[in-house]
């Protein structure tokens, strides 16, 4: 039989599992300069349509799925009130030091930030618990999770990837809002 996909491939398959036996694993971190306490890309085994697959999993934390969904909303503002703007890209000088942004992209940014702090304020965006699966991925199956934790660490993937194996993965479905970090300290002191 022929595949298109390497992540449906048995041997490729195969392969996974020697590693993953060998790592005492259920799963492998997929190198990814990404990876975080609230990020990790890994493949795991997993069945779909009664067969053996390799899932190219991204799992990350609430908190990072809303500031993604915020950005992303803010961008989305910031295109239409400034009509050549194609994102704030950073670049660094010989010596690794961030160039100082034009005045345009300075003032693009502060818009943003400012349009971020009132979604948060207003609590404007609610995220919740979800699994997207993508099954026209290049490697495998595509699949986008979050959860309500506070890291993204070895427990939290092994749980994961057991209960999601197991069919035993419950969301839970409510709607969250998050406030930024600094916030949370200035309200401690």
């Amino acid at each position: 039989m022929k595949y298109k996909n390497e992540g449906f491939m048995p041997e490729v398959i195969d392969e996974l599992k020697k590693e993953l036996a060998a790592n005492q694993k259920s799963y492998k971190i997929v190198p990814d300069d990404e990876n975080s306490e609230e990020y990790a890309n890994f493949y795991f085994i997993g069945m779909f349509e009664g067969k053996e697959v390799i899932y190219d999993a991204a799992l990350y934390t609430l908190r990072l799925h809303h500031a993604s969904e915020l950005y992303e909303l803010a961008e989305h503002k910031a295109a239409k009130k400034f009509p050549n703007f194609k994102g704030i890209h950073y670049e660094e000088d010989e010596n690794g030091n961030l160039k100082p942004l034009s005045s345009e992209e300075e003032e693009i940014g502060w818009f943003i930030t400012e349009i971020i702090m009132d979604m948060e304020e207003d609590e404007a965006v609610k995220v919740q618990e979800f699994v997207d699966l993508d099954t026209h991925h290049d490697f495998g199956i595509g699949l986008d999770a979050a959860l309500n934790v506070e890291f993204i660490d070895d427990s939290v993937i092994t749980k994961f990837v057991k209960e999601f194996n197991e069919d035993t993965l419950t969301l839970d479905d409510t709607l969250y809002a998050f406030q930024s970090e600094e916030e949370e300290e200035d309200m401690d002191e």
